[in-house]
């Protein structure tokens, strides 16, 4: 028998050393949302470096049916990618070839529509021995056979009859997935539930706002701090829920096995209208962390107390290891939407730092003795007008902040997006509808070309690199408007982003320097990741421009019809041929019926306060949804009546709005619309 040489076997066992440390040879998952439980959206994958990124190419692309949003950063789990699309349709697709491997379609009814502030968008799925996790627009978890796309289970979340949804991805912690919800503008009460992964049995629920007012207990693990978040609330609060919806970020942190999770704003905005003497209102617009296994509370820390500009504290919610005057600390860290960066000690919930990353007026600084903000004058728009920035869209909003270990650097898609604030007076409750206290008039749009470029130069959108422990800026690139995409950062140095413009960037990591560009032809505002197969690394984004700036700013881009939302993987020395097509907007219908004065302004107070949530501000649509200058409707008055009172188009998301409005009022917002729809005629804007 033929022996094998010494030397040899010294070779063959420093190569399989080699191939061990680099991690498996055939794939580098990315099984998590965010690449991992610290949710810095990192790769530890270098092939694609500063060097070598500008051989990067298309491999393939995937054409979803929809123009909607798409704002899911897909998994990727033994060679098939999982992502969601609008109305939480879920996609499992090959990772080498883009082809289809199966898809499920929870069919969610039209109507529920209404029900999102935001768009009908999720943001991705949830994976766990071999089930993918969904959760739907109206409510449900869904647990998936991975590879085939069979029901497993399916559990409803909340309660239906309520204005209840679900956008944000599923977490995975332990045997357990966690799931949110959203609505806190629609009167609902906000609470994160975790159930059993092999089940769906209901493990554990956290309330994030108290019963009201003499209701019982809920028999939750939250009604350890019943009495302490109850007498941070006044007046009849639980008439419209109170809000605090952990619609985005949840986090698993393994070292103190918590779950760390956000909530959203409270309901009303107007905190006069909602806790009428005051309070900070717990636990709106907080970080709260629970333990994992009981649900039971831990320790909170409030962004901002009594909130009422709509400053969730939702965002990105980063778990690191920093060294923070001589000492090492396991932090979770938050580019928060009122424009602060909050690094917070992980162990107790202690802020250990924070500094605006972004322009304010609404507050001067961050008291680190309390940890409560320094209020501007009438922030809180008790005399007047009040015209804050950042505003309820935030400095950061739910794109995905990305975190380097090697850089040490966390990189945030910020922008300025001023909003006036002014109260509702009197307040007119819309049950099951959108409630802010905030008359929306305030920030209507100038009719004339200069006014509308004015603006348009107040809406600013920047991709910055910030050191978290000096809290300090260290470079920043111009993204050309709000709105942009979230962030992947890679160890090979690279930094990825789309923008609003369709533009998907690739930075150096240390400089800024921009080293690379794909023009996907499609706004872009989901966060990248990055795997790898054979060998070879990959990056793969969902381009779809969506989400709430995108349907009622109506000014980060120009308007129109919007081509279908792709998914893209690119490699390097890739060169697969991609087109896309648009289609010019139809010209504005001009109506010869006649209104009064106060028809029209009794219209356009409807308008600015219900219908430019979806439709745009001053009717200007984004093409997200129907441009209503351009709908042949606008000239019948009675198929506009049978749309908007009759509900003849609710299978599309367009509900009857008898509940709240009467046929005349549905007249005069005609009569606005026409007046608007004319101007565009004239005008062309």
């Amino acid at each position: 028998m033929r022996r094998t040489p010494r030397f040899l076997l010294a070779v063959l066992s420093s190569l399989l050393t080699a191939v061990a440390t680099a991690g498996p040879a055939a794939s580098t998952d990315w099984r998590r949302y965010g690449g991992g439980d610290d949710e810095a959206h990192f790769s530890p994958l270098k092939s694609i470096d500063t060097n070598s990124v500008g051989r990067l190419g298309l491999a393939w692309s995937y054409e979803f049916d929809t123009r909607r949003g798409l704002e899911a950063a897909p998994l990727m789990v033994d060679g098939v990618l999982y992502t969601t699309a609008s109305w939480s349709k879920v996609y499992a697709i090959d990772a080498r070839s883009g082809k289809l491997r199966w898809s499920f379609d929870p069919k969610v009814p039209g109507e529920v529509a209404f029900k999102a502030c935001c768009d009908v968008v999720n943001r991705g799925v949830a994976y766990d021995h071999g089930r993918i996790f969904v959760g739907t627009l109206d409510g449900r978890l869904v647990a998936l056979n991975a590879k085939t796309g069979k029901v497993i289970w399916s559990r409803v979340t909340v309660d239906t009859t309520q204005s209840y949804t679900i956008t944000g991805a599923p977490r995975i912690a332990k045997n357990l997935v966690l799931i949110g919800n959203g609505g806190s503008e629609f009167g609902v009460r906000g609470y994160l539930s975790a159930y059993d992964t092999a089940t769906g049995k209901l493990v554990w629920r956290f309330y994030t706002v108290p019963p009201a007012a003499g209701a019982p207990a809920d028999g939750a693990a939250s009604d350890a701090v019943l009495e302490t978040a109850r007498a941070s609330w006044h007046g009849d609060f639980g008439k419209l829920g109170g809000g605090g919806t952990v619609w985005d970020a949840i986090t698993y942190d393994p070292d103190h096995n918590q779950i760390i999770f956000g909530t959203g704003n409270g309901t009303p905005w107007d905190e006069n209208e909602r806790s009428p003497g005051g309070g900070d209102n717990l636990f709106i617009a907080s970080i709260v962390a629970v333990d994992a296994d009981t649900g039971r509370y831990r320790w909170h820390y409030q962004t901002t107390p009594g909130d009422v500009w709509d400053f969730d504290a939702a965002e990105t919610l980063t778990l690191a290891d920093l060294s923070l005057d001589g000492q090492n600390h396991k932090v979770v860290m938050q580019a928060s939407k009122n424009g602060f960066y909050y690094v917070i000690d992980r162990a107790n919930g202690h802020l250990l730092s924070a500094n605006n990353y972004a322009p304010q007026t609404w507050a001067t600084g961050i008291d680190l003795s309390t940890g409560r903000p320094i209020e501007a004058p009438n922030a809180r728009y008790g005399d007047g007008i009040f015209v804050s920035k950042p505003s309820g869209l935030g400095a950061h909003n739910w794109q995905a902040m990305a975190y380097s270990p090697v850089t040490k650097l966390a990189y945030i898609p910020a922008q300025e997006v001023p909003l006036a604030y002014k109260a509702m007076t009197p307040f007119v409750e819309t049950p099951g509808g959108w409630n802010t206290g905030v008359d929306w008039s305030a920030n209507a749009l100038p009719d004339d070309t200069a006014g509308l470029k004015a603006i348009r130069a107040m809406l600013e959108g920047h991709l910055a690199a910030w050191d978290p422990v000096r809290q300090k800026e260290v470079w920043r690139v111009d993204q050309g408007g709000p709105w942009n995409g979230g962030v992947l950062a890679t160890a090979g140095g690279v930094v990825f982003s789309g923008n609003a413009k369709g533009e998907f960037n690739a930075y150096a990591a240390d400089s800024g320097a921009r080293l690379w560009s794909f023009d996907a032809g499609i706004g872009i505002v989901a966060a990248p990741i990055s795997y790898a197969l054979d060998g070879r690394q990959y990056v793969a984004l969902m381009a779809g421009y969506g989400g709430g700036y995108v349907q009622y700013a109506a000014l980060a881009e120009k308007a129109g019809p919007r081509p279908n939302g792709r998914l893209l993987v690119f490699a390097l020395d890739a060169h697969a041929p991609y087109t896309v097509k648009t289609t010019p907007p139809p010209p504005a219908v001009v109506v010869e019926d006649t209104w009064t004065v106060a028809q029209h302004d009794h219209g356009a107070t409807i308008f600015a306060n219900i219908c430019s949530l979806c439709h745009g501000g001053t009717a200007r649509s984004s093409g997200l949804n129907p441009d209503l200058r351009r709908s042949a409707i606008l000239a019948d008055k009675t198929a506009w009546n049978a749309i908007v009172i009759g509900g003849a188009l609710k299978s599309r998301g367009m509900i009857s709005f008898a509940r709240w409005l009467s046929p005349d009022d549905a007249e005069a917002v005609r009569a606005y619309v026409a007046e608007r729809a004319r101007h565009l005629a004239e005008q062309g804007n």
